[in-house]
């Protein structure tokens, strides 16, 4: 671990600016579970056949040539703080083996759907990133909330965790609704009439039994168990760490600005750790009540897609992600922190017979902000239709080398896995240049 560590600080290349090497201090990970449909948000094609553009229009932004769809207004007036990635693909038109290589880094070798975490897998981005950039202000380094991606009927996606790393390398997952009243996270805070100085013996007595216990067992899950038990203790007594999950601290003005609905006090949840020291949150849309039946939950409007975007998802996120961006740059977070809204793929170009879009990993968009990125860029472009790349195509190994190249982890870093072996932190991928200035 401390070798790869001094790996990872081994930055920049001939391809990008030395200086945006290590520029963001932390990162928020907007994940759009279910595929949000490119034509609908972030590349709309209002030349194309009403089957293939949609009932809705594009409207200007503050940035000359960029359009979005009119269901982002909000998005669309802080176009010059954000930039557009239209050419990412998989290939993978499955949710959890497309997911799996965007929040990993690295393609499943298989395309199937539903395929459960294995053990072999790849750890993931935020999994890489606390084991090999860990906080030094937080004992967590790397939280997903509120809940963890689960495809119909309720099967846990590959690469949400530390993989073949072990569990010391997860991230913290907290299951949770921050937008709840009395919103609290169970176990963080101590047993009334537990007083600092208790806590502060029974810590101590477990250490020494530990460290006897550990070496006569000279085991490293043993080991890996009591540096979880660390982590747990030094959660417990950081006031500072309690504190962010305290959201009544925030004015009702901010909740609202965020949205009183799950998504948004999730994303504010997230704000409100970075400042406490945590280096990348992971925030999943979640799930809707019941809807772990239907036939198009989340992002996923294979049916009735136009309703469901221009009732519920949309309006979220256009309300929920343009408070964050404006609340961090408000704040003098923008600069140093790397904000991603991404989804596992696109949808198809042409419309279904139930109104819907389908899966589609051949060309989808994604937006980047922060952290020096710049702002009002326009990456790649898609084809006439929005189903395939016509220039700068890229792939989840290039936005994984982005976001470690800025959360200063070299893309090239290795680090050793359970048999001494080699790994590189991405397979192969390149920093998108185009976000990365001086």
């Amino acid at each position: 671990m401390l070798r790869s560590r001094a790996d990872a600080a081994v930055g920049g290349g001939p391809t990008v600016s030395p200086g945006t090497f290590g520029r963001a201090k932390s990162c928020i990970i907007f994940f759009l579970g279910g595929g949000p449909p490119q034509h609908e948000t972030f590349d709309p094609k209002d030349d194309a056949p009403r089957e293939i553009r949609g009932e809705f229009k594009s409207i200007a932004t503050k940035v000359p040539g960029l359009r979005l769809c009119e269901l982002l207004p909000r998005t669309a007036r802080i176009a010059d703080k954000i930039s557009v990635v239209r050419s990412l693909r998989t290939d993978v038109n499955s949710h959890s083996t497309s997911g799996y290589w965007m929040l990993t880094g690295y393609p499943h070798t298989s395309k199937a759907e539903s395929l459960p975490p294995d053990p072999s897998d790849w750890p993931s981005l935020a999994s890489v990133v606390g084991a090999l950039k860990p906080s030094r202000r937080s004992p967590f380094s790397s939280v997903v909330l509120p809940e963890p991606i689960v495809n119909n009927p309720a099967i846990p996606w590959p690469g949400q965790d530390g993989g073949y790393m072990g569990h010391t390398w997860n991230p913290q997952v907290f299951k949770c609704d921050p937008g709840a009243p009395n919103f609290t996270i169970e176990g963080l805070s101590p047993p009334e009439g537990l007083t600092e100085l208790r806590l502060s013996d029974r810590i101590s007595l477990l250490q020494q039994l530990d460290q006897h216990f550990i070496r006569a067992a000279r085991s490293e899950q043993v080991a890996a168990l009591d540096r979880m038990q660390q982590k747990a203790f030094e959660a417990v007594q950081s006031s500072t760490t309690r504190a962010a999950f305290e959201m009544q601290r925030e004015s009702e003005a901010m909740r609202d600005r965020y949205g009183r609905h799950k998504v948004g006090q999730s994303v504010l949840l997230a704000r409100r750790l970075i400042e406490s020291g945590v280096r990348l949150v992971q925030v999943n849309w979640p799930r809707e009540l019941g809807d772990i039946g239907a036939g198009n939950p989340l992002w996923d409007t294979h049916q009735k897609n136009a309703e469901r975007l221009r009732d519920v998802l949309c309006p979220q996120f256009d309300r929920t992600y343009s408070a964050l961006i404006e609340d961090l740059d408000q704040r003098g977070l923008l600069d140093e922190t790397l904000v991603v809204a991404m989804g596992e793929f696109g949808r198809t170009p042409k419309i279904n017979a139930a109104g819907g879009r389908d899966h589609w990993g051949h060309c989808f968009s994604i937006a980047i902000a922060g952290a020096g990125t710049g702002g009002g860029r326009i990456v790649g472009a898609s084809d006439r239709t929005g189903g395939y790349p016509a220039s700068r195509p890229l792939e989840p190994k290039d936005l994984a080398a982005t976001i470690f190249h800025l959360l200063g982890i070299s893309p090239t870093a290795e680090f050793l896995d359970p048999l001494g072996r080699p790994r590189m932190v991405t397979d192969n991928g390149t920093p998108i240049r185009e976000l990365i200035t001086g």
